[in-house]
């Protein structure tokens, strides 16, 4: 009888207990409503009546597992099982059933299978990956849970999804980990064998080789010579039949399979297509082409069928010819056939070996031991150069646009015909101007004419002459045209003829020279600094001009150099060791006995001149900045000045020349940079420092006022300068003793 009830009367199993919580079994999955909790206890976490509860800690005792979680201590770490499925065969008459073999692959970090099955080749099904990686459950009524470990064995059935697969082996890494969890191994069962391929087997053993043909060893060679080539630079001759020429080749010859392959070289503008080959790659016959035979009569084996039997027991097959009995005899080329001077046979065609790479020689060199690879010149003679003849000149146009119109179709300016560098490198840059300026007079009968003076001017960045007349000074321009800028042809040349005409160079225009500019006969008789300066930096050019060969024309000319110096020192009554330019003159143009030109002797006298003062005097320096000055009206020295003490840091009363330069191109002081640097030179001590305050004082005009005839003084000598015609060579005395010393050895008594 129970005892009702009631207090008292029963035992509580709720006494000590802390934990009365309910487990949640509903919950959301993408918005729906799902019973989540089936495994889930119940209050307090007891389990439901007739419930399992799955084990929360691993099989693995404390000693053996490891505190990492599974992902971690069993990364990459794989059960193997090797295991087949009978599958029942239709139509077929002699097979009632066919195995497949499969891989079973149990991946320890999370519980997962993948089957799958290895590919057997021609096997006509579908085969690879069987069943994807992802957790199976067991089959009914257990489908709740899912495969573990535990529940693997050898020579056991397993089942995945209502297929049953029988395990019969597995792998030592699989043995070795059940062994450690306690897993109890059964034997390893027997693979069977599939019916199928036994009677395959059996047809092949049928049709088996009874007498097999011993292969040649192609292996070997392929692997010894893959990607070696030997390369012959080869000639075909095709010369003597119609529209044939010289063919240039190239022979590559492949060691590892004895093929040839041919390539042309087209040279340019041939007119040939290019093609790829001339040759595929193929082996070479030495007797082509040999004719033409049926498909399968020149193959690599002879196959001999076989049937024997009438009976039940029939014997088919075949074997092959090792005898190779009715084979079409083919001798190909080999290495050995191969050397320089050799002609081969490219299907009828006669190619020679002329010459090879370094490659090869080193080949035959250590295989054949060939030393002689003299080459054979293969090489086409150039063909004759044929002389492009122009037409004649027609009279329109210049000559080089007439010759541009025979050269192309469309009318364009002929590049080759100017020189953009010679442009580029004389051209105006600077203070070098690259004109050189001569000045001559007109050699004329007439008498309205006689004695006008011209300046030629010589573009040196295009070779062109301009003439212009000088005007005095009263007249409305200074110069008056003569020629406009053009080149100038040369006297004595026929105007209808098919070769450029040639025009006066800068070469043909020195002191002395006549010059026929188209007709008109000019006397050059003085030239500017900078063309003779030019003319005697470029001495290789203007060989009058070149000191060295004018005295090397005095010394042939004079024997005697005690009379020499008597003529001289009879010139210079005074002792004063310098002579007249004039009488120099003289003197040197009789001991030339008429055959020094006016060009020479201004080069001695340039070179032997005495020279005049180095640099004008502080006080016709300031005559001409005043003037420059009182023509601007500048006016603004004392602001200069308050600059200057502004700059002056330490009050010493000075400032560095560059910083009073700097200040007067900041105040935009009206003086040239020639004029400014000379004053400045003048001013500064030896420190480089000026003294600001005198400085400007000195170029103040209205304080420091400087003598009339002083700031005249220098127009006068720039009188020819500033109208733009040569300025005249300033030698007024010659040093002769300098010049008997050089030329003649003479020392001074």
């Amino acid at each position: 009888m129970a005892l009702p009830l009631l207090p008292g009367y029963s035992f509580s199993r709720n006494v000590g207990k802390k934990r009365f919580h309910k487990s949640q079994h509903w919950g959301f999955c993408n918005n729906v409503s799902l019973l989540v909790g089936e495994s889930k206890p119940g209050i307090g976490g007891e389990p439901l009546p007739g419930q399992k509860m799955k084990h929360k800690h691993s099989v693995f005792t404390k000693e053996v597992g490891s505190d990492a979680p599974s992902w971690v201590a069993f990364d990459k770490q794989v059960l193997s099982f090797d295991a087949y499925v009978e599958d029942t065969v239709r139509d077929v008459s002699r097979e009632n059933y066919g195995p497949r073999y499969y891989k079973i692959l149990f991946y320890l970090e999370d519980d997962t299978i993948q089957v799958n099955e290895p590919e057997v080749r021609n096997s006509g099904m579908p085969q690879g990956t069987f069943i994807r990686r992802h957790r199976i459950s067991l089959p009914p009524p257990e489908d709740a849970q899912f495969y573990t470990v535990h529940h693997f064995n050898v020579n056991i059935d397993i089942v995945f999804y209502g297929r049953t697969f029988k395990i019969y082996d597995c792998d030592a890494f699989t043995k070795n980990f059940l062994k450690k969890i306690g897993v109890k191994l059964n034997p390893p069962g027997q693979c069977p064998a599939d019916p199928s391929m036994k009677l395959w087997r059996k047809k092949l053993d049928g049709v088996k080789r009874l007498h097999p043909q011993e292969s040649p060893d192609a292996l070997r060679q392929f692997l010894q010579y893959d990607r070696k080539v030997l390369r012959f630079f080869c000639l075909w001759d095709d010369s003597a039949s119609l529209f044939g020429d010289r063919r240039e080749l190239v022979l590559h010859y492949f060691l590892s399979d004895d093929t040839i392959e041919i390539k042309e070289l087209l040279p340019q503008n041939s007119g040939r297509d290019a093609m790829p080959f001339f040759l595929q790659r193929r082996k070479l016959p030495k007797y082509g082409p040999p004719g033409l035979h049926q498909p399968g009569e020149v193959t690599n084996q002879i196959i001999l069928n076989l049937c024997g039997g009438l009976g039940v027991k029939q014997v088919h097959g075949y074997m092959l010819d090792k005898y190779k009995l009715g084979k079409p005899e083919q001798e190909f080329y080999k290495d050995s056939d191969l050397s320089l001077g050799t002609t081969i046979n490219v299907w009828g065609r006669k190619v020679v070996l002329c010459d090879c790479d370094e490659f090869t020689k080193t080949y035959y060199k250590n295989k054949y031991g060939i030393e002689d690879f003299r080459p054979i010149s293969f090489k086409a003679p150039p063909p004759p150069k044929v002389e492009r003849k122009f037409p004649p000149y027609t009279g329109f146009g210049s000559e080089e646009d007439s010759l541009c119109s025979c050269i192309g179709l469309v009318p364009k300016p002929c590049p080759h015909l100017r020189n953009v560098g010679k442009l580029m490198e004389n051209d105006r840059y600077g203070n070098t101007s690259g004109i050189l300026r001569f000045l001559a007079k007109l050699i004329t009968k007439q008498c309205a004419s006689e004695g006008r003076l011209f300046i030629i001017s010589y573009f040196l960045s295009d070779d062109t002459i301009s003439v212009f007349e000088p005007i005095g000074r009263n007249s409305v321009s200074s110069f008056r045209k003569f020629l406009k800028r053009m080149r100038v042809e040369k006297p004595g040349q026929e105007v209808f003829k098919s070769e450029l005409s040639e025009y006066i160079k800068a070469e043909e225009l020195y002191i002395g020279a006549k010059v026929n500019v188209n007709g008109h006969l000019f006397l050059v008789f003085g030239a500017d600094e900078y063309t003779l300066k030019f003319m005697e930096e470029n001495s290789d050019k203007f060989p009058l001009s070149n000191l060295e060969l004018v005295l090397e024309k005095l010394k042939e000319k004079i024997s005697k150099s005690g009379d020499v110096r008597q003529v001289f020192r009879a010139a210079d009554s005074g002792l004063t060791k310098k002579m007249d330019c004039s009488t120099f003159r003289d003197i040197v143009m009789t001991i030339g006995a008429g055959e020094l030109t006016e060009q020479e002797f201004v080069t001695i006298a340039r070179h032997y001149r005495v020279p005049d003062d180095p640099c004008p005097h502080v006080n016709v320096l300031l005559a001409m900045a005043h003037e420059q000055l009182k023509k601007n009206s500048f006016e603004n020295f004392e602001r200069l000045i308050c600059s200057s003490v502004y700059q002056d840091r330490e009050k010493k009363k000075v400032l560095p020349s560059k910083d009073i330069k700097r200040l007067c191109k900041s105040f935009r002081v009206p003086l040239s940079n020639d004029l400014l640097e000379s004053l400045l030179s003048e001013f500064k001590n030896s420190e480089e420092q000026i003294n600001y305050e005198s400085f400007f004082c000195a170029l103040n005009w209205r304080i420091n006022i400087m003598p009339t005839q002083i700031a005249k003084s220098p127009l006068k000598e720039r009188d020819v300068v500033s109208i733009g015609m040569p300025s005249p060579i300033s030698m007024k005395y010659i040093d002769y003793l300098r010049f008997l010393k050089d030329i003649y050895g003479l020392e001074e008594e």
